[in-house]
């Protein structure tokens, strides 16, 4: 693929979950909406893929304009962020290709079967196959050498070792004997002991009784985290962001505690679920862990081999650390309409989902206890 007139564009794609059809997604006939529709196969026993926005029932779902330019949320999740859409433009573009002129389907289908999660996009288009790197220090350099524009010839490279995930941060995937991990590198204005720093946040936040991936350092300094999109057996999950599930844009950070926790009770149905996601609350603020924005929370789909259905759940908590920009030094999402919350701020967020006043204040002690090492924030009553 050597220039744009040689990139067939796309039509008509089949979203697919190992390697079952999950539905198809196609153009409104002016181009600018994403159109979905399950397959009849898939209605009989699979579950959907959206709940609030791709309901489990026949007929077709039109996306809305906003704010994912015409594409679906969960289908958006698919699709690189931040430093994985730098990179793809910048190897698009060594390929001659303007990729602010692709359809959301066109991405996608450059996604192909390479993306993270369970979902997949067929036919697929298919860049250069560039060689997998299990060089850390390698990967380190030439991504700070692409972020400073010192060089683009590397940035498929880091691109396909990413598996285009999202993010701010350069990352890349890899195996070993101990299992499927997502390792992270440096960004330019990160601190060199930024891994030390996520290690140690990811250790407190454990002992704050909040559920984390397996992770380790490689060599000493990059912080690698074991993938919860993959399970033990090396079956892909699906999953999905708060921003994909209730079609918030991270451009646009305007989401409450209230928000997540409703969504959580909602689609998890799981009173352990809530209290989870209220204890991440807590340990955000306490920590000033201000990268709280919608992207920054999961939830995935589980089979429950007992009853044969399947469940959604809380995904584990992932990209943990200190953060004191945040959005305009304010968190990305605010607890009872404030960015400075007091103990009853926090509490009244809590008993909007139904947990006890009690229940609150027994969180809340347990994280301010489990974080004491790293509390950098004043609360107030």
């Amino acid at each position: 693929m050597a220039n744009q007139e040689k990139m067939t564009r796309t039509e008509k794609l089949k979203v697919m979950f190992h390697e079952r059809t999950v539905g198809s997604l196609t153009l409104s006939p002016d181009n600018r909406l994403n159109v979905f529709e399950y397959d009849k196969s898939w209605l009989v026993d699979g579950f959907s893929v959206s709940p609030i926005e791709l309901p489990l029932q026949s007929g077709i779902f039109i996306a809305k304009p906003n704010p994912f330019c015409g594409n679906f949320g969960v289908f958006e999740d698919s699709l690189p962020d931040g430093y994985g859409r730098y990179l793809l433009h910048k190897t698009l573009l060594r390929h001659g290709i303007n990729d602010y002129d692709l359809s959301s389907l066109d991405r996608l289908a450059l996604v192909g079967e390479n993306g993270m999660g369970a979902l997949t996009y067929s036919p697929s288009i298919n860049l250069k196959h560039e060689e997998t790197v299990t060089d850390f220090d390698k990967l380190q350099k030439i991504a700070l050498e692409v972020l400073k524009e010192k060089q683009d010839k590397d940035a498929g490279l880091l691109l396909f070792n990413s598996s285009n995930s999202g993010g701010a941060r350069p990352k890349a995937v890899f195996s070993d004997e101990d299992g499927h991990w997502l390792v992270k590198f440096r960004h330019t204005y990160d601190p060199k002991n930024i891994g030390d720093l996520e290690s140690r946040y990811n250790t407190v936040a454990r002992k704050c009784g909040i559920t984390v991936p397996d992770f380790k350092l490689i060599n000493g300094k990059y912080f690698a985290s074991r993938r919860f999109d993959i399970d033990n057996d090396g079956n892909l999950i699906h999953t999905c962001t708060a921003g994909g599930l209730i079609c918030i844009s991270l451009s646009q950070p305007f989401m409450d505690y209230s928000n997540l926790l409703a969504l959580t009770g909602f689609i998890t149905q799981s009173r352990e679920d809530v209290e989870q996601m209220y204890r991440r609350m807590i340990f955000n603020y306490l920590t000033e862990n201000k990268d709280d924005h919608c992207k920054n929370f999961s939830f995935y789909v589980l089979r429950d081999h007992e009853s044969e259905t399947w469940r959604w759940r809380l995904a584990p908590a992932y990209d943990l650390t200190l953060c004191t920009e945040g959005y305009n030094g304010e968190h990305a999402t605010s607890v009872n309409g404030t960015g400075n919350p007091r103990i009853s701020d926090f509490i009244a967020v809590g008993k909007k989902i139904k947990i006890s006043e009690n229940r609150c204040t027994e969180i809340l002690d347990e994280v301010l206890s489990g974080c004491a090492e790293l509390n950098r924030y004043n609360l107030k009553k």
